[in-house]
């Protein structure tokens, strides 16, 4: 289980992103403009696909393995 442990970190470092966004939460300044940390949502994005595919591959990998074994 520990060959799982590195490519689940993206995954994680995805969610909190996500729930950073959510918790800084957005508003309206005094002049009209909205302020939100926008970042995080592509950045969320991202780290969850490099940690699915990461995990998808190691995965596979680790089937190949055990089928040549």
């Amino acid at each position: 289980m520990k060959k799982y442990a590195l490519p689940l970190l993206p995954i994680i470092l995805a969610a909190l992103s996500f729930l950073t966004f959510n918790l800084i939460g957005s508003r309206v300044a005094t002049d009209g403009t909205l302020q939100e940390p926008f970042f995080l949502i592509p950045i969320g994005f991202m780290f969850l696909f490099i940690g699915i595919i990461w995990t998808a591959l190691r995965f596979i990998m680790n089937k190949n393995q055990k089928v040549n074994i």
